[in-house]
């Protein structure tokens, strides 16, 4: 067995979690002058230096506890684990690579270090042991040191009984490490003729016993702190339900627990990467943007940003209103990590800087209370930090900047406000169709994944607009936007007409449409109620795939005065030709949202027809 085998690898990384990513040399440790590489090394210098008439392990403990001083339990610990790593990867590195570089078999030489490992198998096994049981005890002492006290309180016996398990556990790891590089220390001194069996025996039983007193010790802390961890998670559950409910002066106490770690500024600012606290945010209307690592798909994260930051009306608010990502994830592996970094890098919002340290309770406080079930949401906080919207993601992919300030009641009076128009379809999804709209152009919308149709469809219209009648053309796919909608786009573009839409503005047409939906939904409509809005888009969604076609005038409900041109150019047997005059054909058709402002022609003479409004 090589000694790079003994130190188990997870053992590593996991000393040297604390660091990672970042350069040791430049970290600073809070309320001290030194980096963290100089402690470390401070402390690795202490554990290897010999003390004249104090070589007992007791001893030498209690000096080191003197060096580590007042830093937290779990602090001590990691610095006493990281110093040992340190001590121990030199000799490991040296030792490895001894049978193939000749480098290390110098400095082996000039270090008097052993050349026959196979004697010191049994002391590296025990050595192995010892530090992983260690490290055992370390993540148990980290787990508690981590609960939220500052939020909510444990009750004092459980309280008490944890505190002394976490210094008798911090003891004999403290001492076990000692013993480690006592005997790394002493394996270094030796020379190769005096290393023996015997001596390498007492050697690696003194680091077992340690390792199986630490192991019992683990035991019975894990279960203490689980105790701790469970109590912990009802009162911080409760503590949240609470300060949701209470009235505050402002938004600070409600966000202080919602992102509660413990670190003092969780948020980042991605345009400057400086880590803010929640202070950044008090008084300003707060939309708590929750999903997983990879947020959105990219056409949905494209249309996020268009509809808020890059919105016009953004302008207008800047100031009165933020973004902060809260990224949740059940097991936060490398590649998630990975993918987080980049986008709360990229993106112009703020963000939890380590969302992965979060409290468990505010994370299960968003599935239960909020309803996180791993599809975005997000919820609005007014500047009280009162939720006024439980999921306010479909009023920005419809209104964006404009739906300020966010809360359900905005919602329903917007709606209020709307009627079932090509400006609520099409809304600033491109800037020359927004033109026409607001011109208040003939506009024929249409679709389907059917090269054959549209061909057929555009040859039938080409008729109506030789006649003379104005009418924009606008391809608008199908709701299954695959790799044939693509090809479509090109050979329409080629063939038939120019294409307003690009492949990502179909992904927000159709997000727009399902937004619609939901929203109307949301607020208590059903698809067999009298809403037109929600019937129209419903139908459109639910058929999508076929071809269809939405013909519309600017920001009106006018279905258009030429439908009979249409007729003509679709039917292929026209009717007959209307009779010179009106007929006194009439017709009964139920009271419908918009119906008294549209032109209806009548069936057999062809003629506008009258509207008489009857009273039941």
């Amino acid at each position: 067995m090589s000694c790079a085998m003994l130190l188990h690898p997870k053992s590593v990384v996991f000393i040297l979690m604390p660091f990672a990513k970042d350069d040791v040399r430049d970290i600073e440790v809070v309320g001290s002058q030194e980096t963290l590489a100089q402690i470390i090394d401070r402390i690795k210098i202490e554990m290897l230096r010999k003390h004249p008439g104090k070589e007992n392990l007791h001893t030498r403990t209690m000096i080191l506890f003197d060096v580590l001083g007042n830093y937290r339990w779990d602090v001590k610990m990691v610095l006493t684990l990281a110093a040992f790593a340190a001590a121990f990867s030199e000799f490991c590195i040296i030792m490895q690579q001894c049978p193939c570089n000749p480098l290390a078999v110098s400095v082996s030489m000039l270090k008097h270090l052993p050349r026959n490992l196979s004697t010191l198998k049994p002391q590296f096994k025990a050595l192995s042991l010892l530090v992983r049981t260690a490290m055992d005890v370390t993540k148990c002492i980290i787990k508690l040191e981590g609960l939220p006290f500052r939020y909510a309180r444990l009750d004092d016996e459980t309280m008490v009984i944890a505190k002394s398990w976490i210094y008798v556990a911090t003891y004999w790891v403290t001492r076990g490490m000692v013993a480690c590089t006592s005997q790394i220390r002493d394996m270094k001194a030796k020379k190769p003729e005096q290393v023996r069996s015997d001596s390498t025996l007492i050697a690696a039983w003194e680091l077992s016993s340690l390792a199986y007193k630490l192991s019992s010790i683990c035991t019975h802390l894990r279960r203490q702190v689980d105790l701790c961890h469970q109590q912990m998670e009802e009162k911080m559950h409760q503590k949240l339900l609470i300060v949701f409910q209470e009235v505050h002066p402002d938004n600070q106490d409600v966000l202080g627990i919602l992102l509660a770690t413990k670190d003092e500024l969780p948020l980042k600012n991605s345009s400057t990467q400086h880590k803010i606290g929640v202070s950044e945010v008090k008084d300003k209307v707060v939309l708590i943007l929750v999903s997983k690592a990879e947020l959105l798909p990219l056409e949905g994260l494209l249309l996020l940003l268009e509809r808020t930051y890059d919105h016009h009306h953004h302008k207008k608010l800047e100031g009165s209103y933020e973004i902060v990502w809260i990224s949740v994830s059940d097991t936060w592996t490398d590649s998630e990590r990975d993918m987080f970094d980049f986008l709360s890098n990229s993106l112009p919002w703020y963000s939890v800087r380590r969302p992965w340290v979060l409290y468990s309770a505010v994370v299960n406080y968003i599935k239960q209370e909020w309803g996180y079930k791993n599809a975005p949401l997000i919820v609005v906080l007014d500047s009280q930090g009162m939720v006024t919207n439980s999921n306010a993601m479909d009023m920005v992919f419809i209104w964006g900047a404009r739906a300020y300030p966010f809360s359900s009641s905005k919602e329903e009076q917007l709606w209020d406000e709307e009627n079932w128009t090509l400006k609520l379809l099409l809304d600033e999804i491109d800037p020359l169709l927004t033109t026409w709209v607001e011109e208040g152009r003939n506009i024929c919308i249409y679709g389907s994944d059917n090269l054959d149709w549209i061909r057929e469809f555009n040859a039938k219209f080409k008729v109506i607009r030789n006649a003379g009648v104005q009418l924009e053309m606008v391809y608008a796919g199908c709701k299954d936007l695959s790799q044939q909608v693509r090809r479509m786009l090109a050979v329409i573009g080629e063939e038939l007409h120019r294409n307003l839409f690009t492949f990502t503005k179909l992904h927000f047409f159709w997000l727009r449409l399902e937004s619609i939906r939901r929203s109307k939904l949301k607020l208590g409509q059903t698809i067999h109620s009298d809403d037109h809005i929600l019937k129209e888009v419903s139908a459109l969604l639910d058929t999508a795939n076929e071809g269809w076609v939405i013909i519309g005038r600017g920001n009106t409900a006018d279905i258009l005065g030429f439908v009979s041109a249409l007729r003509a150019a679709i039917d292929p047997s026209p009717p007959p030709p209307p009779p010179p005059g009106p007929c006194n054909h009439s017709k009964v058709v139920p009271y419908a949202e918009g119906l008294t402002e549209e032109t209806v022609l009548c069936e057999k003479c062809m003629h506008p027809m009258k509207k008489y409004v009857v009273y039941e």
